[in-house]
């Protein structure tokens, strides 16, 4: 082999490389969208990726760095509402209508694959650790939308229990079979607006 032909080679190489590595995270996020981290098996991720076993343990050696390609993956093709937004708006009903309209319009979106990680946090570690970012949004959620609303000692406990309820997606689930995401915002501002009376 000519000395000209080896960079070729070697970039060729890495590239085939990225796009199996490419190939078997998008075939973890399908599964796991559709089946649920729980119930897919490094064998159906290989097997939907059309690779070997060997070829997926050479990209990911266990289910964590699975996860964590697939993790990434996902989050980067559907980030949640844009909380830094949220803050530029200083009066909190609207604050709190335009955080749930956003976030309820992502939950539609993003069904399937949050009801299968929330079903999954409770049977695998892997899982649990990486959706803890998550849990940590939903917090820093609340603490955003609770400024400006005037209350203290119980009463702000109150409000916001009642505004972290309104952002959980449970809640959204709950409702989104009979209400449309902006009658189900609607209805949850109202709630808050109740807790802060």
């Amino acid at each position: 082999m000519t000395d000209e032909k080896r960079p070729y080679r070697k970039k060729r190489r890495a590239e085939l490389e990225e796009q199996t590595r490419l190939r078997i995270t998008e075939s973890a996020v399908e599964l796991h969208g559709s089946l649920g981290p729980s119930r897919t098996s490094m064998s159906a991720i290989a097997e939907r990726a059309g690779v070997r076993r060997s070829t997926l343990y050479r990209h990911f050696p266990d289910e964590a760095a699975v996860f964590g390609a697939c993790s990434a993956h996902w989050a980067a093709e559907n980030p949640p509402p844009d909380m830094g937004a949220w803050a530029a708006i200083s009066d909190p009903d609207e604050r709190l209508s335009t955080a749930l309209n956003e976030l309820y319009v992502y939950y539609r979106s993003t069904e399937r694959m949050m009801e299968n990680l929330l079903r999954d946090e409770q049977l695998m570690p892997t899982v649990k650790q990486f959706f803890a970012v998550y849990h940590q949004f939903l917090d820093a959620c609340a603490n955003l939308l609770l400024q400006g609303r005037g209350v203290r000692g119980r009463a702000r406990r109150r409000v916001r229990a009642a505004i972290a309820h309104t952002l959980a997606f449970r809640t959204w689930q709950s409702i989104a079979a009979d209400l449309d995401d902006a009658e189900a915002a609607e209805l949850m501002c109202r709630l808050v607006r109740e807790a802060s009376a």
